[in-house]
């Protein structure tokens, strides 16, 4: 492999962030023997807000863009107002730092219990849960726009605009095509409301008609969000690649980690393609600050989190080592909890990664 350094930046976060994000890296330092990880790690979160009442100063967030990638655990205490964490801090990274992909494997794991009862990890393929959601991640009502006019009154006007841009909708939808193009099933699924929404909707259905003359290798087809929403339940196995907007996406992807087994097993990347910038890996679940400092968290969405930063650093070997060790550890445990600490979680996978 040769001699090389990846620059980290770190953010624990609050709640059980730190924690998980420890056996993350634990693992990730020992898939990578024959890499430096310059780590660099940031005090962001609610801790941070309550001290200084910022969330993400300009200067900070100058210091993470010379990074190669983010590692984040997890961020929100019920300590400060909604809306001011995920506003200051994520999505102002997402936007700032340009990730305009949010992917989402969605796998069902052999030994993981999952709600679906003819869901199977390797089984007939209207039973199989294994896909990739690619959410648009810096447009959509997610960008801020609209307000609020005679607020607290009888008479309160409040309106959420969505934005939708070709340039923002074509990037997006090309990277899932490519991502298709790469599976060995070659499939691509738009999942939009256009009967309703017929202006952006019809933005992402041209969209998507006109790469799939570019990308004839792979088949394309569509489907309506509810609709989309029954058949993650019903039939997940007619799924590979999703692509979708920030808003739907954000739904969809939580209803996928719970068919998978549960959101604490889901990891996620915000994905910066072009390289302009660092992307940023991050399990899916919250701060779950009641159960902080306790070693209940489980550690593994964190961990396979470590594994999707690997393979955007061009390290595909390490992150299948990582994979395949999550997934025999998941099988000894049989998906439950199984009583153990959260650095034993992390012990163990990180033998397994060492061999």
């Amino acid at each position: 492999m040769g001699s090389r350094t990846i620059r980290l930046a770190v953010v624990g976060g609050d709640g059980i962030g730190p924690e998980v994000t420890a056996e993350a890296l634990k693992v990730l330092r020992t898939a990578t023997p024959g890499v430096t990880i310059d780590e660099t790690r940031y005090d962001l979160g609610a801790r941070r807000w309550h001290r200084t009442g910022e969330t993400l100063p300009d200067a900070v967030l100058e210091e993470i863009r010379g990074h190669d990638a983010i590692l984040l655990g997890a961020v929100g205490d019920p300590s400060v107002p909604s809306g001011v964490l995920e506003r200051g801090l994520l999505l102002k990274l997402r936007f700032e730092l340009d990730h305009y992909v949010n992917l989402r494997p969605v796998r069902l794991y052999p030994g993981v219990t999952t709600p679906l009862a003819s869901a199977r990890p390797n089984g007939p393929e209207s039973a199989e849960v294994d896909m990739v959601v690619v959410r648009e991640g810096t447009e959509g009502p997610y960008t801020g726009a609209g307000g609020v006019m005679r607020k607290g009154t009888p008479a309160e006007i409040a309106t959420q605009e969505s934005i939708n841009t070709a340039f923002g909708v074509q990037r997006v939808a090309r990277y899932a095509f490519e991502k298709a193009l790469a599976r060995p099933r070659r499939k691509l699924t738009l999942v939009h409301k256009t009967n309703v929404l017929t202006y952006a909707g019809d933005l992402w259905q041209r969209t998507v008609d006109g790469l799939a003359k570019e990308f004839a290798e792979v088949s394309v087809d569509y489907c309506h969000v509810d609709a989309a929403s029954m058949f993650f339940v019903s039939q997940p196995g007619r799924f590979d690649v999703i692509v979708t907007d920030n808003l739907f996406g954000d739904i969809l992807t939580d209803l996928g980690a719970a068919v998978a087994g549960g959101i604490g097993l889901a990891a996620s990347g915000n994905i910066n393609p072009e390289g302009t910038a660092p992307s940023m890996f991050e399990p899916v679940h919250g701060s779950a600050p009641d159960i902080a400092g306790q070693g209940k968290a489980d550690p593994t969405a964190a961990i396979l989190s470590a594994a999707m930063l690997c393979e955007h650093l061009g390290l595909s070997a390490e992150a299948a080592r990582i994979e395949q060790a999550v997934a025999e550890d998941l099988v000894e445990r049989r998906g439950a909890w199984a009583g153990r600490t959260t650095v034993e979680v992390g012990d163990d996978i990180a033998e397994r990664v060492a061999g």
